[in-house]
């Protein structure tokens, strides 16, 4: 599923003309690659059962974060992210939905380099295809 959602990223115009592909990873941001920047993690997954055992749907939560130098930017990525995934069918995914938004900032001591964040929450239902 992971490899799929990012690829859903990566195919989107909109998303790309803000966020360079390599700036788009799972887990972390690798140092030295500048922002903007977009991190996902899964929050929470769970396999289906049927009484016969794993029926092969996985439902899911994904936080992705949004990360920028400005609020405006932070936010302009925010959009671009929902606008592709919330509703997204297709490639082994059966709905993507948005179903939380926080913005924040991230913390330290010297104010012009703190980033902005917007985190998006989505729930998937998957099936490997």
């Amino acid at each position: 599923m992971e490899e799929a959602l990012r690829a859903v990223l990566l195919a989107s115009g909109g998303v790309i003309s803000l966020v360079p592909a390599a700036r788009i990873n799972w887990g972390e941001h690798p140092q030295g690659t500048g922002s903007p920047y977009i991190t996902m993690m899964v929050v929470g997954d769970n396999e289906g059962l049927t009484m016969k055992g794993p029926d092969g749907l996985s439902q899911g939560r994904v936080q992705i974060d949004c990360y920028a130098p400005t609020a405006l930017l932070a936010k302009q990525v925010s959009r671009a992210v929902r606008a592709v995934l919330h509703g997204h069918r297709g490639g082994g995914f059966r709905l993507v939905s948005h179903v939380a938004t926080r913005d924040s900032r991230e913390g330290g001591t010297n104010e012009a380099e703190r980033l902005h964040r917007v985190s998006l929450d989505f729930t998937t239902s998957w099936r490997a295809t």
